[in-house]
C-alpha cells in the first residue's frame, strides 16, 4: 500500500461514553485529539495513540452488546511496566514496555478461524510485511493472528469492542481496487465525505472491517 502515514488506527464504538474516556485518557493515558461528528448522531472522540489513532464512536441510539468481533487485544507500548487492563466494555488493553516483542507503538491482537486463511489475506491481498508465521506489520503496527476455529465470524460494524482498523493511504480508489482485483471482500465502496476524507470498508475471510481512508490533511484535496 501507498501509505499517507505509518500507523494503523482503531476504531470502537461503545454505550458507556464517559466511563470510556476516564479510561483512556486516565488509566492508559491517551491524550484526546478532536471531537468529529460523523452524522446519524454518531460522535467521534479521537485519541491520540503512539503515532495511530484511538476512535471511541458514540451515537445517541445505543450499538448492540456482546456481538463478535476478531480483535481480541491492544498492546500500546510505553516506558514502564506491564499492566493488563479491561475497558469499562470488557476489551483487552495491555500497557508493554517499549519494544517488548518488536511492539516499539501499537500492535493489534486477532483471533481468526484459519490462519493460512488470514495470512493470506494480510499478506498477499493487503500487501502488508510478513515477519513470521502471523506476524504481520503495516508501518509501525504490528498484526498479531492467533488460530482459533471456534471464533465466531463478524457481522455488522457497529457493536461495541474493538470494531475496525482504518489504513491512511494517498489513494482510497486505486487501494480499493487493487484489494478486490486480488480477492479482497468489499465491506462498503469509496465515498467522499465533505472536504474531511475519502473513505472505503473492506473485510477479510472472519469479517473483520478495514476502513481506507484518504484524509484530505494528510493528501490534500479530495477527488470530486
Amino acid at each position: 500500500m501507498d501509505l499517507a502515514k505509518p500507523h494503523l488506527d482503531v476504531g470502537l464504538f461503545t454505550n458507556r461514553l464517559p466511563q470510556m474516556l476516564r479510561f483512556y485518557q486516565l488509566e492508559v493515558g491517551l491524550p484526546f485529539e478532536e471531537l468529529l461528528p460523523l452524522g446519524g448522531g454518531t460522535q467521534q472522540h479521537r485519541h491520540a495513540m503512539n503515532g495511530s489513532v484511538l476512535k471511541v464512536n458514540h451515537s445517541k441510539e445505543p450499538v448492540p452488546e456482546g456481538t463478535p468481533t476478531g480483535i481480541a487485544e491492544l498492546l500500546i507500548a510505553r516506558r514502564g511496566n506491564f499492566y493488563f487492563l479491561r475497558d469499562p466494555d470488557g476489551n483487552r488493553v495491555r500497557l508493554v514496555p517499549e519494544g517488548y516483542d518488536d511492539v516499539e507503538r501499537l500492535a493489534v491482537r486477532f483471533r481468526v478461524r484459519s490462519l493460512e486463511a488470514a495470512e493470506h489475506y494480510y499478506g498477499e491481498v493487503l500487501g502488508f510485511e510478513r515477519l513470521a508465521p502471523g506476524r504481520f506489520r503495516c508501518g509501525t503496527t504490528l498484526l498479531l493472528l492467533e488460530e482459533d476455529p471456534a471464533q465466531p465470524p463478524m457481522g455488522e460494524m457497529r457493536g461495541t469492542g474493538f470494531r475496525y482498523l482504518t489504513v491512511q493511504v494517498r489513494d482510497c480508489d486505486a487501494e480499493h481496487a487493487r484489494i478486490l482485483e486480488r480477492g479482497g471482500t468489499e465491506g462498503a465502496p469509496p465515498r467522499t465525505l465533505g472536504e474531511t476524507a475519502r473513505i472505503s470498508f473492506v473485510r477479510d475471510p472472519d469479517g473483520n472491517w478495514l476502513e481506507i481512508s484518504q484524509r484530505a490533511s494528510l493528501t490534500g484535496p479530495l477527488p470530486r
